[in-house]
This record gives structure tokens, C-alpha cells and sequence, in this order.
């Protein structure tokens, strides 16, 4: 194809796509995002080239199949990111009823921060363990910086219970970090078992509210323990 035909062509193009958008904008103003606007343009460029040619005599023989055939990718690519957007949205219905429906339940989530409550309500977990250690410290560090000791005795790797008891530590209602420091060395995963009080969904997200933990992600639950007799 000779330079004036290309010039031709997107000249062509260009035309036909502001008559297009203008008798658009005339029957129904929309507002079109960047990336919608960018493929419409792509197929109008398409569809003009292939409308100013001899299909029958074609400088290049490839030339009319590769853009029929650009154009078919085309649109397959539309039709299935408007599926995935379509299979993306039923997926998270789905996950938001599931845990609606275990709202009430004792519930794991591994997190790296606690919530007192104004009852002082003890909070229950594990330390998962790498390695087996002489004595672990389980740190709690409020908003004032200052440090709150749980002194763990000697333990095997795996699982390792505690028992944060806010009134024998003198901790006030608030928000606290959480770390373990075994002896090893390592920084092992904390986990907390508490009631899953609400699901809700946020900015296009399921979001959990967990007793003595906050809000947290789906992802950050470990386990389902079931619900307590008398919920």
C-alpha cells in the first residue's frame, strides 16, 4: 500500500468516525471511557481501510484476510473482557453470600494487629511456630508506642495457644500491633479466633468485621470453627 493510500485511508477513517460520534452525540450524549473509546476507534480504522480497497485486486494478497482477521480478534477480545467482567462480579455475589452466611461463627484470621474492646474481653489464638522455641515473647505495642509482654514458655514447632488477658496486662480499649519473637529468630504467623460479626461488601471488595481484630480480608481468615452454642 503507496504512502497516499495510506493517507487516503486515514483520512477515510477519520471521517467516518466523526460522523459517526457526531450523529451519536446528536440521537444520545453518553460519556465513553478512555479504553472503549481507543478499541471503537481501532475497528473504525479497520473497517474504513477495508472499505477503501479492491478486495479482488489488492496491492498485497494477505492483506484483506489479515484484516478481516484483525478485526474478528477484535472483537473476540471485547466479548470476552465484557464476559470476564460479567464472570468477576457473579464470582464475588457469590463469596459475599457464602460468608454472609457464617456470620456468627468462631472464625481464624491471621493478622498482625488486636482490637480491645471496652469490656476487656480476653483474645484467644496461636502462634504458628517454624521452629521449636526455648520461650516466646507474644508484643503488643498500642498507639502510645509503649510495649505489652506475653511471656511464652518453651514450645515444638506448630501451633502454639495463647491468652491475651487485657486486664492483667492494663491495656485500654484500642487498637494494638501484635508480633512473636521465638527464639529462632523468625517472625511467625499470628493467628486470632474470633466471632465474624458483619460482611459487607466495599470499593468493589468483600470486606469482614472480626471481633478484637477490625476489618479484615476474606483472605486472612484460616479457618471456620462454627458457632457457638447459644448463637
Amino acid at each position: 500500500m503507496t504512502g497516499s493510500s495510506i493517507n487516503n485511508l486515514f483520512g477515510a477513517a477519520a471521517a467516518a468516525a466523526n460522523g459517526q460520534d457526531k450523529g451519536a452525540v446528536a440521537a444520545q450524549p453518553t460519556t465513553q471511557a478512555p479504553g472503549d473509546a481507543d478499541r471503537d476507534m481501532f475497528t473504525k480504522l479497520l473497517v474504513a481501510q477495508i472499505q477503501n480497497q479492491d478486495p479482488l485486486a489488492p496491492q498485497d494478497p494477505t492483506t484483506y484476510v489479515n484484516q478481516l482477521s484483525q478485526l474478528s480478534q477484535t472483537e473476540a477480545l471485547q466479548n470476552l473482557s465484557q464476559s470476564s467482567s460479567a464472570n468477576a462480579s457473579m464470582l464475588q455475589s457469590l463469596q459475599t453470600l457464602a460468608m454472609g452466611g457464617q456470620v456468627g461463627s468462631q472464625v481464624t484470621v491471621a493478622t498482625g494487629t488486636v482490637q480491645v474492646d471496652a469490656n476487656g474481653s480476653k483474645i484467644n489464638g496461636n502462634i504458628n511456630l517454624n521452629g521449636a522455641s526455648d520461650a516466646t515473647s507474644l508484643i503488643l505495642t498500642g498507639a502510645d508506642g509503649q510495649h505489652h509482654v506475653v511471656q511464652l514458655p518453651a514450645h515444638g514447632s506448630g501451633a502454639q495457644g495463647f491468652t491475651i488477658d487485657p486486664a492483667a496486662l492494663g491495656l485500654a480499649p484500642g487498637s494494638y500491633s501484635i508480633q512473636a519473637q521465638p527464639s529462632d529468630g523468625s517472625s511467625p504467623q499470628i493467628e486470632v479466633a474470633a466471632r465474624l460479626d458483619s460482611v459487607r461488601v466495599a470499593n468493589g471488595g468483600v470486606v469482614l468485621q472480626v471481633a478484637n481484630v477490625g476489618q479484615v480480608d476474606p483472605s486472612a481468615v484460616t479457618g471456620f470453627n462454627g458457632k457457638s452454642d447459644g448463637v
